[in-house]
């Protein structure tokens, strides 16, 4: 509930105010059942942004930081995650990641919409890095789902990296054809859903992942 009521009442039409999005491709997303949408990350804000525009409710992987902050921000940020049903990560590796893919793919078998990054993190130079192979695994456990890739752009300008506030500024998000990743080798098949992100974006994927350094 609080999901809708944050989209529609509370948050969403500051978010709509502020990047006044152009949207192309809705019609791509199934009505029902399982759906994976792998987008490029430019801002902070592109989660919001998705969530705004999207028809169904996405479930998004959260930095498990979100749900371990202290003071007021700590606590507004573990309750934005938990209202809205999002998945803590650990970014450590190992184990850890594999336990929120895994709820990635009980998201998915339940028939809801998990939103993804390929990336890992935010680009830090606005281009398109190279893709990590956690959607492709995630959509092979569960190869009813249909993957969708999704190009932003213009959300970097509304929600500058390293600087506080928002800039009102116009968005454009464009939902590709599905793509088919259940076939061929895994790091070919995540190369090709980025290649498919990067003909929506004008962006040229790089063959190197985002420099650790920037996460």
């Amino acid at each position: 509930m609080w999901f809708w009521v944050l989209k529609w009442v509370l948050l969403g039409p500051v978010v709509r105010w502020y990047t006044r999005p152009r949207v192309a491709g809705l019609d791509r997303v199934p009505a029902h059942g399982p759906v994976i949408v792998a987008a490029n990350h430019l801002a902070e804000i592109d989660s919001l942004v998705l969530s705004l525009v999207l028809p169904r409710q996405p479930r998004f992987l959260a930095k498990a930081e979100y749900y371990d902050g202290a003071g007021l921000r700590g606590r507004l940020e573990r309750w934005l995650c938990s209202a809205t049903g999002q998945i803590p990560v650990d970014r450590s590796g190992g184990d850890a990641a594999a336990v929120s893919l895994g709820a990635a793919s009980a998201v998915l078998r339940d028939g809801g919409v998990w939103a993804i990054y390929p990336e890992g993190t935010r680009s830090p130079d606005g281009r398109l890095h190279r893709g990590h192979t956690g959607v492709v695994r995630v959509a092979r456990a569960v190869p009813e789902a249909v993957v969708l890739p999704v190009g932003l752009a213009g959300t970097a300008d509304v929600d500058p990296p390293g600087r506080r506030g928002w800039r009102r500024g116009r968005v454009t998000v464009v939902v590709g054809a599905p793509v088919d990743v259940r076939e061929g080798e895994v790091r070919e098949a995540t190369d090709l859903l980025m290649r498919a992100i990067g003909e929506l974006t004008g962006q040229q994927p790089l063959d190197h992942y985002v420099p650790r350094r920037a996460a």
